[in-house]
């Protein structure tokens, strides 16, 4: 093999290297953005459950109504972080790497509740 189709053949590697790169950054920005929609969507659904039951129990009156221990707010930040995104002002909305745990956003859901 000569130099130049051996220069030639490292070249079309390096521009089919290059496509292939692209393609996978365009795949991992669609899958973040997939993730991210579906973490929305699975907080809304569960707003549209309590208010449901919310409403179940407004019929039903005379039952016992049971609060759940943390906010809403905060059983909302807790869905967030189960899911693998930062939650405190630190990293907010960024993945957490390996899912590994993050003092600041632990803190924050479950810290002091005043």
């Amino acid at each position: 093999m000569d130099k130049k189709t051996l220069y030639d053949s490292f070249t079309k590697l390096e521009q089919d290297t290059d496509a292939t790169l692209h393609q996978i950054s365009d795949l991992k920005r669609e899958v973040e953005a997939l993730v991210e929609e579906n973490a929305t969507l699975r907080i809304e659904n569960q707003h549209l459950r309590d208010r449901l039951s919310d409403l179940e129990k407004q019929q039903r009156p005379n039952e016992e109504v049971v609060e759940p221990e943390m906010s809403k707010s905060r059983l909302n930040l807790e869905k967030l972080y189960e899911d693998g995104f930062h939650v405190c002002n630190v990293f907010y909305g960024s993945r957490r790497v390996n899912d590994e745990p993050c003092a600041f956003c632990l803190d924050v859901i479950y810290g002091d509740r005043r």
